[in-house]
């Protein structure tokens, strides 16, 4: 504020020099320089004006790409536990069900990938654990190409993380939440100033349920802390170190069902959304630790380098089942038959409480550790007769996974079979022991990235800047899987894949900002992902070349008058240009496909009144196409033929309405009432031709706090019909979206 009531001032007073009166006898009137005070953010508001997913602090009104910031407020007033949760408040985003885990996001219809797109304060967060927001100040999401920031990545956007700090104010606050299915979750957050510029913050979360509203239990802890030394001085220093472990339950999926005998669409089974059917001894444990070491360097008030190191270790052990309906088969060939006590179809006409379910066996188990050292540098300053805001920096990386596999009873290990249930018995406590697998090594990837990056933006006129970046990287990934014969310990044989990557990335925008209030702009970005996106390479991909994509958008960032409320708007086109598929008569991967959407997104946040608070998000993809996809071969399996991948068809995960709207009005200064609604229409879950339904769910809250102001105390009712949805898609299964939720929260700060 200061800085811009400055240029207020000094424009005010340029302007009276230049209509002043030369008369030394002439008396000015007094000049009063009035600047609206900015709205308050983080925990307090809605509404945000500054991001750092640009590389930076910057004003998002500076940033010519569609960002979406979800607040501290917001997350504390939705009651959004996780990252996932939190993701949902935002358009455009969906989650398939593949592997039970949070990697499987998908932005405008494209996925965020696993070795790219999800970063914490910036630096690459790999996607094998689930995370928790307890240490969140805020969450950004920034749509469309981001690989000359980032590297690597998807076309559909990226999502930073940006962790608590502390700040030079003692102030604490614990919570405690209760609610159904026993939920029980403590936090802490904790700020001590320990110098003049110097403080230490520590957050800490444990949560307790033995259901989180869709059939997985809860049992995680974490803890954060950090500390920093030069707060606001020329040398700052930042040091933290992050926790998080689940030992949580998982609910893996659930089978759809034909509505009648021989219908070839499929439906949610009618049964409750927090019905759990997998055995007792699944389980979804994962952790992650990551130690922060961060400088920061301000040559002057525009000019600062930041260097970050960051070494992290994650867990993965996840025991599963996706769960079926058990049917009777007969193989053609031998005249065997499976499961001769399942009927030979099931369907909504035969389907009951003795209708019998299978469950399956499906494990990950895997370790990850990563080293990331990466510093950005940014400046502001006249040369050639414009006026530059320079971005600038270099990054480094290693990261290694190991994959583990079970052997079974002929290679040595056990061969574990689940018993069946019936959907008369759910939470039958059937367990099988885990403990007797006898785990190898299946495989491991090695990839070690260099990039280096530049943006400019210069204001060319008073109100137009130009925005131009170029990124380089440089990859490379050694992967190496060992195989066993089906019935045998060994011998172990092992294949060798290298990758490497050479990549440049683009960004191009214009901004036109007439006035403080309003800021337009237009945009062009490429991306690029590379084969090694899922950290396997093999034959038939390793000499393939990577995807690269192209964003383009016309958007604006208005203000109201007071600064209190914002809107952004954007129209945005997406290209996939070369595809990866199946070359037809070759066993290897081609770059033949090519797919595109194309829509229209907006966010709303602020103060309509000083009572009331909104946020919503937005997003409408008429247009999404398959454009190309290789030919099928003569014979063989055919993946470009299956629905979503076929020319003309609209791919999956990509609704043409999703999005989020959440209000809250004070009624009285004691008592403040909210509700919101998450919506997403019709999609088709990957390679097949039917659509699961849309669906709305409703959210209520309240908050009182006592005379005693230190202490509220707030009610959250979500999904208050209990509404039946399909959460995570799969193509034969699905998680439910969670089910009716009450949970009451304690606040007491201090």
């Amino acid at each position: 504020m200061l800085p811009l009531g400055a240029m207020l001032l000094a424009g005010s007073f340029n302007a009276l020099a230049q209509t002043a009166p030369s008369s030394p006898e002439t008396t000015l009137p007094t000049v009063v320089v009035r600047e609206q005070a900015m709205a308050p953010e983080g925990k307090d508001a809605l509404q945000a004006t500054e991001t750092t997913i640009g590389k930076g602090k910057q004003q998002l009104r500076d940033i010519p790409q569609s960002v979406t910031v979800v607040t501290e407020k917001l997350i504390d007033d939705r009651n959004l536990d996780t990252l996932k949760e939190a993701l949902k408040n935002t358009a455009g985003i969906t989650f398939l069900a593949a592997e039970g885990g949070e990697e499987d996001i998908r932005l405008r219809g494209f996925a965020l990938q696993a070795t790219g797109d999800l970063f914490i304060d910036g630096m690459r967060d790999p996607a094998i654990y689930d995370r928790d927001t307890f240490n969140l100040d805020r969450m950004e999401v920034l749509r469309g190409s981001a690989s000359m920031l980032f590297g690597r990545g998807s076309t559909g956007g990226a999502v930073n993380q940006v962790s608590k700090l502390p700040r030079l104010i003692d102030e604490h606050q614990v919570d405690l939440t209760l609610g159904n299915h026993k939920y029980v979750r403590a936090t802490g957050d904790f700020n001590i100033k320990t110098g003049e510029s110097a403080a230490l913050r520590l957050n800490a979360m444990a949560t307790k349920a033995d259901n989180n509203g869709s059939g997985s239990s809860l049992d995680k802890k974490g803890m954060a802390v950090a500390y920093r030394h030069g707060i606001g001085e020329q040398d700052e220093v930042l040091a933290s170190l992050y926790h998080l472990d689940n030992n949580n339950g998982i609910n893996y999926g659930m089978p759809f069902i034909a509505p009648t005998r021989g219908a070839t669409n499929r439906v949610l089974l009618p049964l409750e959304p927090d019905a759990y059917y997998g055995a007792a001894s699944d389980h979804n444990k994962s952790s992650g630790t990551i130690a922060t070491l961060g400088h920061t360097h301000r040559f002057s008030r525009d000019s600062e380098l930041k260097t970050q190191v960051r070494v992290g270790q994650f867990e993965r052990d996840q025991r599963s089942g996706a769960i079926r309906l058990c049917t009777q088969n007969t193989n053609a060939e031998t005249g065997v038959v499976t499961n001769p006590q399942c009927p030979t179809a099931v369907n909504l006409g035969n389907f009951g409480a003795n209708t019998v379910l299978t469950r399956g066996n499906h494990l990950k188990i895997q370790d990850m550790d990563n080293v990331h050292a990466q510093t950005d540098f940014n400046t502001k300053f006249e040369g050639l007769g414009f006026k530059h805001e320079l971005i600038a920096g270099a990054d480094v990386s290693r990261e290694k996974r190991t994959v583990y596999a079970a052997r079974s009873a002929a290679q040595g290990g056990v061969t574990i079979t689940k018993p069946t249930t019936t959907v008369g018995t759910p939470d039958d406590g059937a367990w099988v022991d885990e403990s007797t697998r006898v785990l190898r090594v299946n495989n491991q990837y090695v990839a070690q990235g260099v990039g280096a990056y530049v943006q400019d933006t210069v204001q060319v006129a008073p109100q137009w800047k130009l925005v131009g970046g170029l990124r380089y990287d440089h990859l490379t990934g050694d992967y190496d899987s060992f195989g066993l014969p089906n019935n045998a310990p060994g011998p172990v044989t092992a294949e060798s894949y290298r990758m490497k990557v050479s990549e440049m990335s683009q960004r191009v925008g214009v901004l036109f900002q007439p006035t403080a209030l309003h800021s337009f702009h237009a945009s062009a970005g490429t991306s690029f992902n590379t084969s090694g996106d899922a950290y396997s390479l093999g034959a038939s991909n390793v000499d393939t070349p990577p995807e690269k994509s192209i964003n383009m958008e016309i958007g604006a960032k208005l203000d109201s008058a007071d600064k209190r409320f914002t809107t952004r708007l954007a129209v945005f086109r997406s290209t996939k240009l070369n595809e990866r598929n199946t070359d037809p008569d070759l066993p290897v991967v081609t770059l033949s496909g090519r797919r595109h959407v194309a829509g229209f997104e907006t966010d709303i946040s602020g103060r309509l009144t000083p009572q009331w608070e909104v946020f919503g998000s937005y997003m409408w993809i008429p247009v999404a196409r398959v454009d190309n996809a290789a030919p099928c071969p003569t014979t063989g399996a055919c993946t470009q033929s299956t629905p979503g991948e076929r020319v003309g068809d609209r791919p999956s995960l990509t609704p043409e309405h999703s999005g989020t709207v959440w209000t809250t009005y004070q009624l009285t200064p004691k008592l403040r009432v909210g509700a919101g609604l998450n919506f997403r229409s019709q999609q088709k879950p990957t390679r097949v031709e039917w659509n699961v339904p849309s669906y709305v769910t409703g959210d209520l809250m309240a908050e009182y706090k006592f005379d005693f102001d230190r202490l509220t105390l707030k009610a959250n009712l979500s999904n208050v019909t209990n509404k039946l949805y399909a959460d995570q898609l799969y193509p034969a299964h699905y998680i439910p979206g969670a089910g009716r939720m009450l949970q009451v929260t304690a606040s007491l700060k201090f």
